[in-house]
């Protein structure tokens, strides 16, 4: 049983899998398509809402250097990412990296975790988005019914309406095509680096020096007694993290992680990628670079234009502005905002589509959503089908709770990630890479304890939920996908042609 619970596909095989015709998505992206993707979908919650969150409760001015540990720890991930994805240039990302590497069951529970992560961002995002337009149409004279805005009614009834319809049309884009997406993408994502660039350099003409003292505030212990949300680090070692101090720095970059989540999507477009070998690494780490690069600026200018104790915590851009008395700012600041998170909101599904229909070509979910549309050549069930549910979620579900899930679904898949690149470099030296991850297995090492780390600073609830949604993926491959797996029955038939 064992040796079917990991059974590896073979690199050429998952290769052999995108040339069958009803099964191929098209080719039609560049080096610059998969750059503008990782920008549009980092650029997002994370610079505009984070920053004030985490300076004001964990770093101080030092939220800077949060953000830098958290680039560093994706970019450990992404180094290691950037190889699988030009060596095996399969839609799944980290699922069909793992099916290559470590089998088939590993693969089965990071691609059911990537369907959560995934999901959930998506809805998140949507809920963020609707708070954005909402308030931007308050401002215009136009007021929401409370039944229509996530907020329960008279009757107790209440439906994110903006949020669900985010996602519905979206959804319709990614099903008319990958490249329509990036076209969108691209405009969106120009906006959204002008708003942010704006930012950067407007607010460095309001800068005081005297609110970066102190630059890391001094450590405040953190008491939990015995709450859930206590991080699982002080469960398991007894030692409680800080509220600000040094501690509070790596504190601060497990909650900015968020800010990051999505360059990992990149990876799942490189089936659609006209030249993955040279295109998939120039993505990933240059869409990442840029991203962090902007974070680090958007941050210390923002806590040099207002005390890190005054920030706002829902929007410290627009708010820090308004206090240095350039409210216009403000509301160019929520504008792009608000239209930067359209494309994380398309991004993420579009990486959630492929994962799905990966997972269904394999036969471990059902084959019905494996098929591409004949004329766009996309995933068009797949999409139709999570884009209409996660619209439901969206609408229905306040999702701030979950938000954490997101996290530690995309560390795991790091951590899962880091271990494949080590074992597939052992199990097939022979394999053409374009792109080599540098001092293997040292990167892979730092990336794994990097990012379990980050884990650990995440509260135990979080990890409970987790726990609950693994234990469900369980069932569902035991009880359907290794039965109906593509690998399994080719296997099943190779041993009766022996006989």
């Amino acid at each position: 049983m064992s040796s079917t619970l990991f059974r590896t596909k073979k690199v050429e095989q998952s290769i052999r899998d995108t040339e069958e015709p009803e099964h191929a998505l098209k080719k039609s992206l560049s080096a610059l398509d998969l750059t503008v993707f990782g920008v549009g979908v980092i650029i997002g919650t994370g610079i505009f809402v984070l920053t004030g969150t985490v300076a004001k409760n964990n770093a101080g001015p030092a939220v800077a250097l949060a953000f830098v540990v958290a680039g560093v720890v994706c970019a450990l991930a992404a180094l290691c990412y950037a190889e699988f994805a030009s060596t095996v240039p399969v839609a799944g990302s980290a699922y069909t990296f793992s099916y290559a590497s470590l089998g088939e069951l590993p693969a089965w529970i990071i691609g059911w975790d990537l369907v959560l992560e995934f999901a959930l961002g998506t809805a998140v995002v949507a809920v963020g988005w609707s708070g954005y337009i909402a308030s931007l149409l308050d401002n215009a004279g136009w007021h929401l019914p409370d039944a229509l805005s996530g907020r329960d009614g008279a009757d107790g009834f209440g439906f994110d309406i903006l949020a669900a319809l985010l996602v519905l049309v979206l959804t319709g884009i990614l099903v008319l095509g990958t490249k329509l997406s990036a076209r969108v993408t691209s405009i969106v994502v120009a906006v959204k680096v002008t708003v942010v660039l704006v930012v950067i350099i407007a607010g460095a003409f309001f800068v005081k020096s005297g609110n970066y003292d102190p630059f890391i505030p001094k450590s405040q212990p953190v008491d939990a007694g015995g709450d859930l949300q206590a991080p699982l680090i002080q469960l398991m070692f007894g030692w409680a993290p800080s509220n600000f101090g040094v501690m509070g720095v790596f504190t601060a970059a497990s909650v900015v992680f968020f800010a990051f989540i999505g360059f990992d999507v990149v990876a799942t477009a490189a089936e659609e990628t006209r030249n993955p070998q040279r295109d998939m690494p120039r993505g990933i780490l240059g869409s990442l670079l840029i991203c962090t690069t902007l974070y680090v600026a958007v941050s210390i200018v923002v806590t040099g234009m207002q005390k890190y104790t005054d920030l706002s915590i829902t929007a410290p851009l627009a708010d820090a502005f308004k206090a240095t008395g350039h409210p216009w700012f403000a509301g160019f600041i929520s504008f792009g905002a608000a239209v930067g998170l359209t494309t994380v909101c398309m991004i993420l599904l579009l990486g959630q589509t492929r994962v799905f229909f990966a997972m269904s070509r394999d036969g471990l979910l059902p084959t019905f959503f494996s098929h591409v549309h004949p004329k766009f050549r996309t995933p068009h069930r797949p999409t139709i089908l999570l884009g209409v549910i996660i619209a439901i979620v969206a609408g229905f579900t306040p999702l701030s709770e979950l938000a954490e899930l997101v996290n530690i679904g995309t560390l795991f898949a790091f951590v899962v990630v880091a271990i494949g690149v080590t074992i597939l470099r052992r199990t097939r030296p022979d394999l053409p890479r374009a792109f080599r991850t540098p001092w293997v297995p040292v990167v892979p090492i730092l990336s794994v304890l990097a990012s379990l780390w980050l884990m650990l600073n995440l509260p135990t609830e979080t990890w409970l939920r987790f726990g609950i949604w693994m234990v469900l993926g369980f069932v569902v491959y035991f009880l359907y996908g290794r039965s109906h797996s593509r690998l399994g029955r080719q296997e099943e038939t190779r041993a009766a042609g022996t006989k």
